[in-house]
């Protein structure tokens, strides 16, 4: 009986320890949490959402958000898991306002009106960007978000990065893949014969 106490004090410590070593910007300390606790996260935001690529996601900026929100932590054994899913709530929570604003621009795209047709060159011009926006639409997030935030926003990559919580390298990689996924199903709508 003594040992199995012994056993959970000493995993306590560790626990401390790992909060304590975060906390003072020790990034081993960080991939040590991520190793022990990444998957628990990855369960939790996958029950929570029901996608798998969302739930990497989410994942990924619950370890990002944890190191940029270190200080925040009152290193403890019980604290630091119960952070870490406090932090993924968060995300969660994040991830569910984004689909439902997708879902009411979806709405607001499906309740334009049908304009009757004035001329060919301004017909071409709203399909192109009608076309562009339904491209847009069906961008899996975070990229959808992100080139909505660089071109509808106006927002620069660093204020992009700032706002979604994802590193910058990987705002520019989904800007680009968007954009080239967007000029490729544009050029096809161009090359499609009338």
């Amino acid at each position: 009986m003594v040992t199995g106490v012994r056993e959970f004090e000493e995993q306590d410590d560790v626990v401390r320890s790992l909060a304590a070593r975060l906390v003072a910007g020790d990034e081993s300390a960080l991939e040590v949490i991520y190793d022990r606790w990444s998957a628990l996260v990855h369960t939790y935001a996958l029950r929570a959402l029901g996608d798998a690529h969302d739930a990497e996601d989410v994942t990924q900026q619950v370890f990002v958000a944890a190191w940029r929100s270190r200080h925040t932590l009152t290193p403890s054994a019980s604290a630091l898991p119960a952070w870490l899913i406090g932090i993924a709530r968060h995300k969660i929570a994040d991830v569910r306002e984004a689909r439902a604003r997708d879902a009411r621009r979806s709405e607001a795209v499906a309740a334009l009106p049908v304009l009757d047709a004035v001329d060919q060159s301004a017909d071409g011009e709203v399909a192109e960007r009608l076309v562009v926006r339904q491209a847009v639409d069906e961008l899996p997030d975070p990229r959808r978000t992100i080139v909505l935030l660089a071109f509808w926003q106006g927002l620069s990559h660093t204020e992009i990065a700032e706002t979604v919580g994802l590193p910058l390298g990987t705002v520019k990689s989904h800007v680009r893949r968007g954009l080239i996924q967007l000029h490729q199903q544009l050029e096809g709508v161009r090359h499609v014969p009338r």
